[in-house]
């Protein structure tokens, strides 16, 4: 009767109508990734580098990042999508699936998960702004024609996948809060500099996979021990103040050094030069050269203002027109008497001829 009625049989599965079915237990400690995982993804087993492999999960998390922002989305759900990125790319290859489709289901699957849902073709014209403003081509919405289509209908596939390849196990644990009440409990809320910079480590951890090697609490600790190296704030080393929330310090400082790493990745050249030459920079050395010259510390050659005029396409000004300043009242009334002096002159020579 247990058979037939369904039974767990603790180490061997599940027993429904007389079959055996594998068992699933589904916590947050499983959604932590093995060790042994971490150099044998999918990608590096079709051939990709780990260096290429790192640079496109940077790369994916901060259009996702981007996105998130232009779509109005909290950060949590920004950071869930990072997460489920992430976690997709351990069960499959960057070779086999395309990274930008992932990328918009995993924002899409996320605001549903958070409660903040977008329309797909939002979605969509998201991420082709993005890419239109990449390359410097003229941005507008997609078209509503077969391409769009065929990209919504692999956007919904895609979301389908993952949620296939993750077993619906989306839950995901931010350290946000964590990383307040930790603080609180060092007495260090009230460092302004050591919360803020705390929370952007936080952030920019979410472009790598140290929340799925790692839990919430032990990334939360590694932020605040990086934040307090950089300002060079003493924590509590007698007994050591993580060792309080369960965290080691090998740990710290391999979060730590993926968190820095980060920040080492270079682009391309053909990205550098691009930004080198951007008109944003231009524009912005033009008005620090244009307040330099208003403060008065130092002149520019007419040369060189040319040399800023020709970088930077200033908009048509409009024609000034010729207007007298208005005089003062001492002014106007000596030349209302000079103009009275040269009409009486003007009408004496006239009399003199009548007569």
């Amino acid at each position: 009767m247990a058979a037939a009625a369904g039974a767990l049989l603790p180490g061997d599965g599940i027993v429904i109508a007389g079959k055996l079915y594998s068992g699933v237990a589904l916590t947050l400690d499983t959604c932590l990734l093995p060790h042994e995982r971490v150099h044998c993804s999918p990608s590096r087993a079709h051939g990709l580098s780990a260096r290429t492999e790192e640079q496109l999960r940077n790369r994916m998390c901060e259009m996702i990042q981007s996105a998130g922002i232009l779509l109005g989305l909290p950060q949590v759900a920004m950071a869930t999508a990072q997460i489920l990125f992430h976690r997709f790319f351990y069960c499959k290859s960057f070779v086999r699936y395309c990274a930008e489709t992932v990328a918009m289901a995993c924002l899409q699957l996320a605001s549903k998960i958070e409660e903040e849902p977008r329309r797909v073709r939002d979605v969509l014209n998201v991420f082709h702004h993005l890419r239109d403003a990449a390359g410097d081509r003229c941005r507008g919405p997609m078209l509503l024609d077969d391409s769009y289509v065929s990209r919504k209908s692999d956007v919904i596939k895609a979301e389908r996948r993952v949620l296939k390849e993750l077993g619906f196990c989306v839950h995901v644990r931010h350290p946000h809060k964590v990383i307040v009440m930790y603080l609180q409990v060092l007495e260090c809320e009230k460092n302004t500099r050591l919360l803020q910079l705390s929370w952007n480590y936080m952030n920019d951890s979410l472009r790598t996979d140290v929340f799925l090697r790692f839990s919430a609490e032990t990334v939360a600790c590694a932020c605040i021990f990086l934040s307090a190296r950089v300002l060079q704030i003493p924590l509590p080393d007698r007994p050591p103040w993580f060792l309080l929330f369960g965290a080691s310090e090998e740990d710290l400082k391999e979060i730590s050094g993926c968190v820095v790493r980060l920040y080492t990745l270079q682009s391309s050249p053909a990205e550098n030069q691009k930004n080198h030459d951007s008109p944003l920079s231009r524009l912005a050395l033009k008005n620090a050269c244009r307040k330099i010259t208003r403060d008065g510390r130092k002149r520019l050659s007419r040369s060189d203002e040319r040399r800023c005029d020709r970088c930077v396409p200033s908009p048509p000004r409009r024609r000034r027109s010729r207007s007298v300043s208005s005089p003062s009242p001492g002014h106007t009334h000596s030349h209302r008497q000079r103009r009275s002096e040269r009409e009486r002159a003007r009408r004496k020579p006239n009399s003199t001829h009548r007569r």
